[in-house]
């Protein structure tokens, strides 16, 4: 599911209906401590991407897809074809008559760049020469950073008051504005509307708004907050998981028409004229020109072009798998990144088989650390926790109360030392102390290695028909019912980074911006445990005596693997063991050299093991970058061949899924999940000034949520330039997801048909979809509206 609906009606009022609407269109934005790649676009799916061009045009001033240069650059190279070209217009729909020879010469004209409408604020500062914008960003900026505070302000603003009530509180103090210029605010604010609610009606009464151009405005306004709207967005998200309300955005929106109304008042008579003009075009139906179709086929024809080479992947003959039993079995996460390490891994020995799931394991848990009273909701953001768990005693008591003491320790030692009375004493007393430190960090020395967290355990303990049930929906979700090898390893990931704000950013998104060791060693701990083995068999899953599930976690910074074995007597595969360490070590070595190949300054494998742990390091890794394409097929399909850590890999064998509860699973979750971060990319890319994070070289880390560029201002959402960028291009190749699932194409139709906002990402063009057929090859191309197509044109390009 994409976005809940509301918990309560919409009043039939235009102007509450209107920001209603305004406010689902704006996408939530996760903190620091839990980011996870969100898709930009959420609120304008049911647009195709020529009307969801032209709405970003008018309220964010930016295009929705790259400058016609870069496709320009790709057609005289040849990558684009006319092939492509002809395709993209008949699957843009356009009834603008547009051919080939058009689109050959659009591409050689850029675009100049998009104006926003103008605000109040905009049209104020053209008649008075003070940047109000900037003044009201500054202003908003410095009280959000307060207000919605994580934790990192030792001083806390006062809570319990709703957003506008609290910036009311705070504005009707607030001399800045007026010594910019803005005559009597304190007392306006004072004297003005006490709620939400009524600025909302007391704006459309002072500035004249007409109900046709509310939910334009509206959205203008709040978009022009940038990530604190986006923020404000993921608190009415939590809030709507749980079946509540948070009018944190309408209250958002009134702050906006407050200052808007403000300078209305004192500029009126000077922009009057504009503002009846401008009124007209807010009002305007938002339409698509020739010019946003020609874009969308550009971009059409791109990601047709970039698809051919999986096509040509896919259509080659796979080989067959072998019928002996595994020497090894390896789970990773779907996640691009170890789409390199699995092919590494496989290279060791033709014993070894690897597969791919979602990195929470299927396990919905908010954990607790060892410690901790913090709860991490290690889990898709799509899902509520069904289940919750902590990090249990490690049996060594003494070890416990020392870890315990340590950590209380460790936290009273933190705010000692950045408390605002204390911390000039902190620098002066223990500067020297760290002395170590700063020389081992500046020679990019690793940290010391910590020991292990003790193993996780469910909290309360499932009793044993809910460990069956788990047990079995996940094995079964994963194709993973029959043939099990000695030693199967459940790998998570995360990213061993320092100095680096976005390290949660790095980590699995399946596990809500953490890393993965938890959910990999609770469903270890669930398989081994001998009384969930026997109800398993009973269900037909017959997992033999001598196998053993161990966790592990893959640090995709570094490529190397980590096996929690101490969770478990291993003893039994000792010697096993030992080989399997030996194939983990060698088949890092392998992908660090491969990756060094795409990293700026990187010098062979020994060259990754240092970024990690480099505090200047401005790009310890690449993420997600040049993800383009997801793969739910068995493993024998791409086994041995190249994806570039370029592809989401999902196990999924159609014909052992019963029901098509699986496929209908993955269609409705994984894939939707992939979606959201290949359009985080996507955005951070194309329109890096609203939806990019900005230069990471001024961040600063505000309320321990986001970042600033600079010392205030707008919080920045996406992410930074340098995780798409190296400097001199683009490393991610802005493209729509390409999905290529091996099920029946009427089945995938009936899954659609099901699911309405899956169906509309479909059916707009922000997926694209292709079957693959019972001998591997790709054979069919969804072409909207539950219709397929013939790709056997496609593949003969390819060849």
């Amino acid at each position: 599911m994409l976005m809940k609906p509301a918990p309560h009606s919409i009043t039939p009022d235009p102007l509450h209906a209107s920001a209603a609407r305004a406010a689902r269109t704006v996408p939530p934005m996760w903190p620091l401590s839990s980011t996870v790649a969100v898709n930009p676009y959420l609120g304008l799916t049911h647009d195709d991407l020529a009307l969801a061009g032209a709405r970003l045009a008018r309220v964010l001033g930016v295009r929705a897809t790259m400058p016609r240069h870069w496709y320009q650059n790709r057609i005289e190279s040849g990558e684009i074809k006319d092939v492509d070209l002809a395709a993209a217009i008949a699957a843009v729909r356009t009834n603008a008559n547009i051919t080939v020879a058009q689109l050959k010469a659009a591409a050689r004209q850029d675009r100049p760049a998009p104006v926003a409408i103008a605000t109040v604020a905009d049209l104020a500062a053209e008649v008075s020469g003070v940047d109000w914008p900037g003044v009201i960003e500054q202003r908003i900026g410095a009280w959000a950073a307060d207000y919605f505070d994580a934790g990192q302000a030792l001083w806390a603003a006062p809570k319990g008051k709703t957003a506008y009530a609290a910036w009311r509180a705070l504005a009707i103090h607030d001399l800045t504005p007026e010594i910019a210029g803005l005559a009597g605010f304190a007392a306006f604010v004072a004297d003005g509307p006490d709620t939400a609610q009524a600025v909302l009606h007391e704006s459309s009464r002072v500035m004249v708004l007409s109900d046709e151009m509310l939910e334009t405005y509206f959205l203008r306004l709040l978009m022009g907050l940038g990530g604190w709207s986006q923020h404000a967005r993921y608190h009415v998200w939590q809030a709507e998981l749980a079946g509540e309300d948070n009018p944190v955005m309408i209250d958002l929106l009134a702050i906006a028409l407050t200052c808007e109304m403000a300078l209305f008042r004192q500029y009126a008579t000077k922009i009057s004229a504009r503002w009846e003009e401008v009124r007209a075009h807010y009002a305007a139906p938002v339409q698509p020109g020739t010019d946003d179709i020609i874009d969308a086929c550009l971009q059409e024809a791109a990601e047709r072009a970039a698809q051919r080479s999986i096509l040509a992947t896919l259509h080659s003959i796979a080989p067959a798998p072998a019928n002996e039993r595994p020497t090894l079995q390896a789970a990773f996460c779907i996640d691009v990144r170890s789409e390199v390490f699995r092919r590494a891994l496989e290279a060791m020995d033709p014993g070894i088989r690897t597969l791919g799931f979602a990195g929470f394991f299927g396990l919905p848990t908010a954990h607790r650390g060892f410690a901790s009273d913090v709860e991490e909701r290690r889990l898709p953001v799509l899902l509520e926790p069904a289940i919750t768990s902590c990090s249990g005693a490690s049996g060594d008591a003494r070890r416990d109360k020392l870890t315990r003491a340590s950590a209380r320790a460790i936290r009273a030692w933190g705010r000692f030392k950045l408390a605002a009375v204390s911390s000039f004493a902190f620098v002066e007393a223990m500067g020297p102390v760290y002395a170590g430190k700063l020389l081992r960090d500046s020679l990019s020395f690793p940290e010391p290695k910590r020991p292990q967290e003790p193993a996780p355990r469910f909290d309360p303990e499932l009793d044993v028909d809910t460990r069956i049930d788990t047990a079995e929906k996940i094995l079964r979700a994963m194709s993973l019912t029959q043939a099990f090898a000695p030693v199967v390893l459940l790998i998570g990931h995360g990213a061993n980074v320092v100095n680096n704000p976005y390290k949660s950013a790095l980590h699995c998104g399946a596990c809500g911006g953490h890393s993965g060791e938890v959910n990999a060693r609770l469903l270890a701990g669930l398989l081994n445990d001998p009384a969930v083995r026997s109800g398993l068999h009973e269900r037909g899953i017959k997992i033999p005596s001598d196998t053993l599930f161990i966790g592990a976690l893959h640090d995709t910074t570094a490529d190397a693997v980590t096996l929690f074995s101490e969770d478990t007597d291993a003893a039994g595969v000792g010697a096993h063991l030992a080989k399997v360490r030996r194939w983990l070590a060698q088949a890092a070595d392998i992908a660090r050299t491969e990756r060094a190949l795409r990293l700026p300054r990187a010098e062979g494998p020994a060259s990754i093991l240092r970024r990690s742990h480099d505090w200047a390091e401005i790009r310890p890794e690449w993420g997600l970058a040049g993800c383009k394409a997801f793969i739910a097929a068995p493993r024998s399909r791409t086994a041995g061949k190249k994806l570039d850590g370029r592809t989401f890999l999902h196990d999924y064998d159609w014909r052992q899924d019963q029901g098509f509860g699986v496929l209908e699973l993955i269609m409705t979750a994984p894939v939707v999940v992939a979606s959201w971060i290949s359009l985080h990319y996507y955005g951070s890319s194309v329109a890096p000034e609203v939806f990019g994070a900005g230069d990471k070289l001024l961040h600063n880390v505000t309320g321990g949520i986001g970042v600033v560029e600079g010392n205030g201002g707008m919080l920045r959402s996406g992410l930074p330039w340098q995780s798409v960028h190296d400097g001199e291009k683009l490393v991610h190749e802005p493209l729509r997801l390409a999905v290529f699932i091996e099920a029946p194409t009427e089945v995938m139709s009936m899954i659609l048909e099901q699911h309405a906002e899956v169906r509309t990402l479909f059916d707009n063009g922000w997926l694209h979809l292709m079957a693959i057929d019972a001998e591997g090859r790709v054979h069919a191309r969804y072409a909207g509206h539950l219709v397929w197509e013939n790709v056997e044109s496609e593949l003969k390009a390819a060849a």
